[in-house]
């Protein structure tokens, strides 16, 4: 039976969405057609956060419930309208990613799958330079979303102090977004360099509110992310639909709707309304490029105190001046007798790696989950939380360490628990994972065990 495809003519082309019933949202029924129309509704807008920038392609070929991979490559079967340009990466590999630049290339991006967007903070014609700062709000579990609001106003007070225009959005997940474009003057690292400026300068005005910390075992509050302005991090853009079960969009606001927007308030269809009844409040962020020269100053005074340089992503080199990439609960003691007090938490059974390899920490951790998905992993901690309701009362909810770890073209997440806040005696040993996913099975390199 010949699949169902929707032909639509978009400025002159002829672009095809293939299976448009498809249904890509279960819990509120919308399709993949339904995804196009919210796009081509906001068209304006999307194309504002994409144009002419190189995008990581994030393909839900099953929908916003299914498995997703990232494509860093355009797909070679396409028609010569799009557009592509070529990108290096922090490994020295490089690929042709799709520029999007008008309704029509953004239609055939969505058909393949995608549900936000996620694009590089540079532009085809300069990408070495951004022109765009990007603080990414990252709160903590347990965190409220008011306190997010807090440091996303307080966020903005910072950035106009030195000089910049910060545009605000939700992120259409647990975050906050604010974008600032820039003077495409500065290399990535310099970039990176501001954005932790304002890290530290939020976390000194509102410890209590704010971190500017790399490490979740330190991290309170809200962690800015500096680290997304490194190069080849990408974000979701200005009215990108988020693969959340009620369709959710990253939204573009005012200053003065801010402390009273509620996340959830924003779907594919709200958006939609929203847009064709006030337009896009961020449509003035083009003519607003400014200089990152007070905020590299202030870089440079953090330094002479005494502030070096932050880490950096797992993936990336090691810097010239950054510290050292271990978690500090892991790092060893130039004292022998230190170290030797240290305890290698044990793998779990059937595993030969153990919550946190095989470095010594002080910490009390055990690891819970390996999951091919953030809800698979979670359902696991539930189902070790039902056997554990004595040990569970005793856990902040920074306790609970939830990490997305980098797979062959996904990513995978694991679940681990600090237990330094549940007494010794009825600290529960590691017991087999709840959820047992190994992202590398049927992958072989030298060296592997069972290689």
């Amino acid at each position: 039976m010949a699949t169902r495809k929707e032909h639509l003519d978009i400025a002159g082309r002829d672009v095809t969405v293939t299976n448009p019933d498809k249904v890509f949202f279960p819990k509120t029924g919308h399709t993949k057609l339904d995804l196009v129309r919210y796009y081509q509704a906001v068209a304006e807008g999307a194309l504002r956060g994409v144009a002419d920038r190189p995008m990581a392609l994030k393909r839900f070929v099953n929908g916003a419930e299914g498995e997703f991979f990232f494509q860093k490559r355009a797909p070679t079967s396409r028609p010569d309208w799009i557009e592509t340009v070529e990108l290096s990466f922090p490994s020295g590999r490089t690929a042709h990613e799709i520029v999007v630049g008008d309704e029509a290339q953004l239609v055939w991006v969505l058909n393949l799958g995608c549900i936000d967007l996620n694009p590089h903070p540079v532009r085809a014609q300069d990408l070495d330079h951004p022109d765009e700062l990007r603080i990414d709000l990252d709160p903590v579990p347990g965190v409220s979303w008011t306190q997010v609001l807090d440091v996303a106003m307080l966020t903005n007070q910072t950035l106009e102090e030195f000089g910049l225009v910060g545009w605000p959005k939700t992120s259409g997940s647990r975050g906050f977004h604010v974008y600032c474009r820039i003077e495409p003057r500065w290399t990535f690292p310099e970039v990176r360099r501001a954005a932790l400026a304002v890290a530290r300068e939020v976390e000194r005005r509102a410890p209590d509110l704010a971190t500017s910390k790399w490490w979740k075992e330190e991290r309170q509050g809200v962690f800015l992310d500096y680290n997304q302005n490194a190069k080849d991090r990408t974000t979701a853009s200005a009215y990108s639909a988020r693969p959340t079960p009620d369709a959710r969009v990253s939204t573009p606001l005012t200053w003065e709707e801010v402390p009273d927007c509620r996340p959830e308030a924003f779907t594919i269809d709200t958006v939609a309304e929203r847009f064709a009844r006030i337009g896009d409040p961020s449509e003035g962020i083009d003519e607003t490029a400014g200089s990152l020269e007070r905020l590299l100053e202030l870089s440079a005074e953090h330094e002479t105190a005494g502030f070096g340089d932050a880490p950096w992503p797992p993936h990336f080199a090691k810097q010239a001046g950054e510290p050292p990439r271990v978690q500090p609960s892991k790092r060893r003691s130039a004292s022998r007798t230190k170290e030797r007090d240290g305890v290698v938490p044990p793998p779990a059974p059937g595993k030969t790696v153990g919550p946190t390899g095989r470095r010594r920490t002080k910490m009390p951790l055990i690891e819970i989950a390996r999951a091919a998905t953030e809800a698979d992993a979670r359902a696991g901690l539930e189902r070790w939380k039902a056997r554990h309701p004595d040990v569970w009362k005793d856990l902040a909810p920074s306790d609970v360490l939830v990490d997305s770890m980098r797979g062959r073209s996904t990513t995978w997440t694991r679940i681990r628990l600090n237990l330094r806040n549940v007494p010794e005696a009825k600290r529960p040993p590691q017991e087999a994972l709840e959820v047992d996913y190994d992202p590398w099975e049927g992958v072989e390199w030298p060296g592997r065990s069972g290689s």
